[in-house]
């Protein structure tokens, strides 16, 4: 009956499919920034309302859930999709592209909450069937720190949840893929904004300044150093400078600097060691070259780790519903996700869908101003989510 059920839950999904890519190509024509997405928030929950489910908006800022509640006791389950978008000007000439300038769904938000709303569709009104309860969590703001996962959580986006899962399209996976992994899968991040401020002058008198350009460049060498010569090399770690702006003229010696980067870890020893690191680099520095300095090191998400308990039950779902040769081995990535917060929360996984077919246009990467994806990706991934939700609200057969 388990199995029967699931098979009819994955036919209405594919019966389902226009819709949901109707959805996905609204919200790509239509993308929010992160923090500003209240026409999406709308969006979302009016679509939710349409299936007959009450509503939370406004959780931790602009999310929302949505609670379906099954006729029968058993554990409590959480889907999660992100809505926000990117500040990339897009370069897709495709029929939804982006209406607001500037503006993108460069990462696939767009599809995972269509997705979403896809299962949601699917499941309104099968309380009687289900064993236990499920919420589906649509996140605002997952790509600006602080996030909005953390926000949500605060405001009780997991209370009474046993569970919670996740997932992200890929266009770095061929489409018909999913990967599962167990443990650290993704990096904490953090950021450094530094400013350096020597003493300007003319370029014909270095003597008489203190030259931010060259404090500045000295710095950013010398960080490439900490990760080289301080980590343990079998301890993943990365600083990258991705912002240097100084000077205004060739002939005038600039008395500010800008710096900015990011740096990724695993290992929360490792993390810290990296802040002690840059704090010091950056001191010394500028001590030694007579210039002051004002540092921002902002703490942003956790690692993403995923419990071995869980991973080995998605895994043999994932095998179960799709076949062994479905699964992709994909390595640990630098790239970060708040859904870590999630998981230090709650046990559960974050997986990845591929939506890359052989055309090069599903091919750019994730914050390209052509990314795309191969929209039945779409339909994989709600599978997905239908293949745990059965596992765990009506039991196997």
């Amino acid at each position: 009956m388990t199995l029967q059920t699931q098979e009819t839950w994955i036919r209405q999904l594919e019966s389902e499919y226009e819709q949901i890519v109707q959805w996905r190509r609204h919200m790509h024509a239509h993308p929010e920034l992160s923090f500003q997405e209240t026409q999406t928030a709308e969006f979302i929950a009016d679509t939710l309302e349409s299936f007959g489910y009450r509503v939370r908006t406004g959780v931790g800022g602009n999310g929302i859930l949505a609670d379906l509640a099954g006729a029968n006791p058993g554990p409590a389950i959480a889907f999660r999709a992100d809505f926000d978008a990117l500040p990339i000007e897009e370069e897709n000439d495709v029929p939804y592209k982006s209406n607001n300038p500037g503006v993108m769904h460069a990462c696939g938000h767009d599809g995972h909450t269509s997705t979403l709303l896809g299962v949601a569709k699917v499941l309104a009104g099968r309380q009687q069937e289900l064993r236990g309860s499920l919420r589906f969590i649509f996140q605002h703001a997952e790509e600006k720190l602080p996030g909005g996962a953390i926000a949500m959580i605060e405001d009780g986006a997991l209370e009474g949840i046993d569970e919670v899962y996740g997932a992200h399209l890929a266009s770095y996976m061929p489409l018909g893929k999913l990967s599962v992994s167990s443990g650290p899968s993704m990096a904490a991040v953090d950021s450094f904004d530094i400013t350096v401020q020597g003493k300007g002058g003319h370029g014909a008198k270095p003597h008489q300044t203190v030259d931010a350009i060259v404090v500045g460049s000295q710095l950013v060498a010398s960080l490439q150093h900490i990760v080289a010569r301080h980590i343990n090399p079998l301890h993943p770690a990365v600083v990258t400078v991705g912002v240097f702006r100084a000077g205004s003229a060739f002939n005038v010696i600039a008395d500010k600097a800008k710096i900015e980067g990011t740096v990724r870890s695993f290992d929360p020893e490792v993390r810290r060691q990296l802040e002690r690191d840059i704090r010091d680099m950056v001191h010394g520095i500028t001590l030694a070259e007579h210039a002051t300095y004002e540092l921002d090191y902002v703490n942003g998400y956790p690692a993403l780790v995923n419990p071995p308990e869980q991973a080995e039950q998605v895994r043999d779902i994932f095998v179960r519903t799709f076949g062994e040769e479905a699964l992709y081995g994909l390595d640990a990535s630098m790239g970060a996700e708040d859904f870590a917060y999630y998981l230090q929360h709650r046990p559960g996984h974050f997986f990845n869908v591929g939506s890359q077919n052989d055309s090069e246009d599903t091919a750019f990467p994730h914050h390209h101003p052509r990314f795309d994806i191969d929209e039945r990706a779409l339909l994989i991934a709600g599978q997905a989510f239908l293949a745990i939700a059965a596992d765990k609200l009506l039991g196997r057969a």
